[in-house]
């Protein structure tokens, strides 16, 4: 082996693995935007981790030299992968046992400050999420909530810029007609779940008539693993008395304690210290409207998993 070879061959590994780190600190760069984006197709933060993976792969094998904007190319590999995994998991949800509801996902302080993305990944909106079409879901979010340009999203979803255009003025009166009706600050989200939290930990039935709407809406899943209630229940008294009863026929200690979940506060509930289930709530006009359980173990199980993570 000639010195002129060996010369040679040291600068292409060198050179190769500088590109190596460039793509490692862009992909770390954008890790957090690619995962939301892939959360809020999806609904699971589970399949998220996965997607991520798959758009690691496929980044890592690019030629960096040729990408105009990295930030845009990988957003667009995070979102193809993640619309073929949503038509996988449409499949998956139609033999799912009772209620489906996305996998609650623990977040930081900042993003209850961030007022659109709160929105967005809040447990209400991510059920609107769901109604749409697999590419009116991925138009709606990298338009609405991340802002993207027409021509970028039509790269991503693989359209035209004039029938992306269409898409999300269509997605977005199919949300605009299912959101929540009103504003409520974190404050008052605060005030009415600790006020939920007194009525249900005292038994004080009048005190969760007060702040459940009269058309309150009680989603459980268990996804067939765990008890919950195999299908809406809706009424003020009929939740009421359908909590206070279940939770007085359990012969172990619970405790509420309050968490930040998909943007805004809720309550995570513990079985003689087992987390058990994740209940998160929407808010229209000062009384609560919705109520999603979340007891399926598999869903929770990202959630433990970051718990255990962020308490180390």
């Amino acid at each position: 082996m000639t010195s002129d070879n060996s010369s040679r061959e040291q600068d292409e590994a060198t050179g190769g693995g500088a590109a190596a780190d460039a793509a490692t600190e862009d992909f770390v760069a954008h890790r957090n935007l690619l995962f939301t984006v892939a959360y809020e197709m999806l609904g699971s933060a589970a399949d998220a981790e996965d997607v991520l993976q798959e758009t690691w792969l496929r980044w890592a094998g690019v030629d960096l030299g040729t990408v105009r904007d990295r930030r845009a190319y990988l957003v667009r590999i995070t979102t193809r992968q993640a619309l073929n995994r949503l038509r996988t998991l449409g499949r998956r949800k139609e033999s799912y046992v009772g209620s489906w509801l996305p996998e609650p996902l623990l977040t930081t302080p900042d993003v209850a400050e961030d007022v659109e993305l709160a929105d967005s990944v809040s447990m209400a909106m991510m059920l609107v999420l769901e109604t749409l079409a697999p590419v009116e879901r991925a138009v709606f979010v990298l338009r609405e909530v991340f802002d993207l340009g027409y021509d970028e999203i039509a790269e991503a979803v693989e359209k035209s810029p004039a029938a992306v255009r269409q898409i999300a003025h269509r997605a977005r009166a199919h949300v605009a007609a299912r959101r929540p009706r009103g504003e409520v600050t974190t404050a008052e989200s605060r005030r009415a779940l600790a006020a939920f939290r007194r009525a249900v930990e005292t038994g004080d039935l009048q005190g969760l008539l007060d702040i459940l709407s009269p058309d309150v809406v009680l989603l459980g899943d268990g996804g067939g693993i765990k008890q919950a209630v195999p299908r809406p229940v809706v009424g003020a008294d009929k939740v009421a008395r359908l909590m206070l009863g279940g939770l007085g026929k359990l012969d172990m200690e619970v405790r509420m304690e309050p968490a930040q979940v998909n943007g805004h506060p809720a309550l995570v509930v513990r079985l003689d210290g087992e987390l058990d289930t994740v209940v998160a709530v929407r808010f229209d006009e000062g009384r609560i409207t919705g109520l999603y359980a979340v007891r399926n173990p598999e869903k929770l199980a990202y959630m433990r998993e970051e718990a255990t993570t962020l308490s180390r």
